[in-house]
């Protein structure tokens, strides 16, 4: 297994000075989520968050190949969806190339964009620093900077709710996975709240 520097040096030379930029920014906020929600591997954490897009700038026929080769379900609305390969494409790499078996880990990489139901607290972590790593500037970044240190919950259900709009403004697929994330993190949160789904 290559050191979190070798992987440092890997990224530098296959991504673009911003997209490695971004990577290392989401690998140091996942540690500080971690370290916030008391995850109990903030290096873990890290590496995932510098890892998750190590497939973003590759070709995207490569990135559809890896795809089909994954043995991680893969719906419809993701083969369609070329935003959406370099996530499966990722753990794929990740497992194939880099050698990683912590399924937790492989997850991390492969939910990032899309979420879904039932999501560890690492694939959360990973999830939420890729929305809110320090380069980020979208309109409504610091609300959502807010919400990752006050609740993952919260976050997670701003987070997906943010995405599936901006997809639907954009008439693109939703995949399955990301209606259900947010479907399970309303309910808990409406749960949590004492309030009862319509």
């Amino acid at each position: 297994m290559y050191s979190v520097a070798e992987f440092k040096n890997i990224l530098e030379l296959k991504l673009s000075k911003k997209r490695f930029i971004h990577s290392l920014n989401v690998a140091d906020e996942a540690r500080k989520l971690a370290e916030i929600y008391g995850y109990n591997d903030p290096d873990k954490a890290y590496l995932a968050g510098l890892l998750h897009d190590v497939c973003k700038e590759i070709p995207q026929e490569a990135q559809l190949e890896m795809v089909l080769k994954s043995d991680r379900s893969v719906s419809d609305a993701e083969k369609c969806t070329p935003a959406l390969f370099h996530a499966i494409a990722g753990a794929y790499y990740a497992e194939t190339v880099f050698g990683f078996t912590d399924e937790d880990f492989l997850n991390s990489i492969r939910y990032h964009t899309v979420g879904r139901a039932g999501m560890s607290r690492l694939e959360e972590i990973v999830y939420i620093a890729d929305l809110t790593s320090a380069e980020r500037d979208y309109k409504d970044v610091d609300k959502m900077r807010r919400y990752s240190r006050q609740s993952i919950e919260k976050a997670m259900l701003e987070a997906l709710t943010f995405s599936i709009e901006s997809v639907m403004k954009k008439g693109s697929l939703i995949p399955v996975n990301t209606t259900e994330a947010y479907n399970f993190y309303r309910s808990a949160l409406n749960e949590k709240n004492g309030k009862k789904s319509d």
